[in-house]
């Protein structure tokens, strides 16, 4: 099958698949005599395999990994398992970090009159600027 049709057989753009392989994530497709790539059905499941990945948040060098193991029939559930125990890890930080986001932007909301004038703590947050905030509290900054 063409690009097209793998694109469209493991739901990831053809411009992407073209990064993976010039990054080295996948092999090279095969070229008809035009110059053409070729995908097999083992290649879509391998593009589906990243598609999933990714999908669950996996960095592109997990992914690297996680289809080595896939791959590798000597390999051991546990490397797998400690793998994805480990970004749920990284998802972790990535939802502290998004909270404490939201928690900000409630605040700066809140305290945001949103009326005629052109005062505006969002604005200023966003500009860096530590203007006093009603109640003589300052808005939280997310680190």
């Amino acid at each position: 099958m063409n690009i097209g049709q793998a694109a469209q057989a493991s739901g990831i753009p053809a411009k992407t698949i073209r990064y993976y392989e010039e990054t080295g994530l996948i092999p090279a497709a095969g070229r008809t005599e035009a110059g053409y790539r070729v995908y097999t059905n083992k290649d879509v499941n391998t593009l589906r395999f990243i598609h999933r990945a990714r999908q669950l948040g996996f960095s592109i060098e997990d992914i690297r990994r996680l289809l080595g193991l896939w791959q590798d029939d000597s390999r051991t559930s546990m490397e797998v398992k400690a793998l994805a125990r480990a970004h749920i890890g990284v998802l972790d930080e990535k939802l502290a970090k998004l909270k404490a986001m939201k928690r900000t932007l409630k605040h700066l909301i809140d305290h945001c009159e949103g009326d005629e004038r052109p005062d505006c703590p969002i604005l200023d947050d966003l500009a860096g600027e530590d203007t006093e905030l009603p109640r003589g509290r300052v808005g939280p900054r997310f680190n």
